[in-house]
């Protein structure tokens, strides 16, 4: 636990010194021990960026001491700090070039298994990234259904909504690598992103439900993990914890009456 703290001190020391910009990178169940740190990076307001790896049970046979669970929101609730989980290679690019231009501590959190990269001429423009949170699939009508995901389940939303619309609904799915930084947008923007007109919002995140009740509403679904991981391959776990195609429209359908 001293060394995550020691380096998140040394890239904040580096930082206050000038001329670089500093980052350090480990596990994100580690983001506990540099928690000091990473606090006062935000409470200092300077651009320190933590770099936070393996960062779900798609970490797989490690097991549950190394699977972040909590750890989004627990990141999330520090003040004036953002917290970036990108859903593929490009919004990893867009992420980076957005963290150097805020100059602002920041947390960036990446996958351990393997994403689909997205087709960026059918799907928006990962320049959406920089709003916090953006519209990566259009619907195919008036938007029934709202997926909103974050980093590898950004891949599931967009087969999930494949399946859905092959059932007939409208569905739109929105990456929202930095929930942070869609806060800081107009409530035009945000209300553009999220319609209040859509019959059902859901979220998709291998993490605690916490703080998504604000961006689905009362009647919205959270697909989330309130319980700690097992040790089993990221295949099996995301199957078993119920992060599948099938089991999100099951719950879809039936939240939708």
């Amino acid at each position: 636990m001293f060394r995550e703290h020691a380096m998140g001190s040394i890239l904040n020391g580096i930082t206050l010194h000038g001329l670089t910009r500093s980052f350090g990178g480990t596990f994100a169940v580690f983001s506990d021990y540099m928690r000091p740190a990473v606090r006062l990076a935000a409470l200092m307001d300077i651009p320190t960026t933590f770099v936070w790896t393996h960062d779900s049970i798609g970490l797989g046979e490690d097991g549950p001491t190394h699977q972040p669970i909590e750890h989004f929101a627990a990141l999330r609730a520090i003040p004036n700090f953002a917290v970036i989980r990108p859903g593929d290679a490009n919004e990893v690019s867009q992420a980076w070039k957005s963290i150097l231009t805020r100059g602002k501590a920041a947390g960036l959190l990446l996958s351990r298994q393997n994403l689909p990269t997205v087709d960026r001429s059918t799907h928006g423009s990962a320049e959406g990234v920089d709003k916090g949170a953006y519209i990566l699939k259009k619907e195919s009508g008036a938007a029934d259904i709202v997926i909103i995901a974050t980093g590898s389940e950004v891949s599931l939303a967009l087969g999930v909504q494949s399946a859905l619309e092959a059932k007939g609904y409208s569905t739109r799915v929105v990456s929202a690598p930095c929930l942070e930084w869609f806060n800081e947008q107009t409530p035009s923007y945000r209300d553009a992103v999220l319609p209040r007109s859509a019959k059902l919002r859901i979220s998709i995140e291998a993490g605690i439900a916490q703080g998504w009740r604000e961006y689905v509403g009362d009647s919205g679904l959270i697909i989330s993990l309130d319980h700690f991981g097992a040790s089993a391959g990221a295949g099996k776990l995301f199957s078993e914890f119920g992060f599948s195609v099938d089991a999100i429209v099951e719950k879809t359908v039936k939240a939708l009456g």
